[in-house]
């Protein structure tokens, strides 16, 4: 599985970077981070102790649904939902609609954190 590279640095210097991107004024350089938090606490809040267990789960069990990974956990499928919602957003799970279901699909479990 690969690593996923993970910045962090204030939300202004964010928006600055992005700006420029958009502009054409700077291109990053394949080894950047593409996830960028504006601070250790909401990166915290991502990677929590809870959420990296529940990672590791998807990964090891592949459920077929989050009803199936809501058996396995024993957490209530709409706080699943919430909680893979926000970690697809980072990149973390791929939500893929399968039939009438949605499995999640773990894309990393490593991590590397640079801090600018």
């Amino acid at each position: 599985m690969k690593v996923l590279r993970i910045g962090i640095m204030p939300q202004e210097k964010i928006r600055e970077r992005m700006l420029s991107i958009a502009k054409g004024e700077y291109r990053p350089g394949p080894g950047e981070p593409k996830i960028w938090f504006s601070s250790i606490k909401s990166l915290a809040e991502v990677l929590s102790d809870e959420n990296r267990a529940l990672l590791k789960v998807i990964a090891e069990v592949k459920p077929q649904s989050i009803s199936d990974l809501a058996v396995v956990t024993g957490r209530k499928p709409s706080n699943l939902s919430r909680t893979l919602k926000t970690m697809s957003n980072y990149g973390l799970v791929e939500l893929r609609r399968e039939n009438r279901h949605v499995r999640p699909i773990v894309q990393t479990t490593r991590f590397q954190i640079l801090t600018a």
